[in-house]
């Protein structure tokens, strides 16, 4: 599951195409972070913080031609090895 450093969060929120559903401060964000990892877990899924590089991010977007969006990081993150 991508975790987003506090640091980089208005950055993040520029280049996302979906920011119409994300949080506004990463302070709502984090909060709900733990509750959607938990809620996973109970699903029987495995999940593993992995910390976004935005740079990473953005390139894999453009290589693949895909927005980013929630769809799209999903992805990335399940490429991350």
């Amino acid at each position: 599951m991508l975790f987003y450093r506090k640091k980089d969060w208005k950055k993040f929120l520029s280049m996302i195409d979906d920011r119409n559903s994300m949080f506004d401060s990463w302070k709502e964000w984090n909060k709900s972070y733990p509750r959607t990892k938990k809620e996973l877990s109970i699903k029987g899924l495995k999940v593993n913080d992995v910390e976004v590089d935005l740079v990473k991010l953005d390139k894999y977007c453009q290589e693949n031609g895909l927005k980013n969006n929630g769809k799209t990081r999903s992805q990335f993150v399940s490429n991350i090895k």
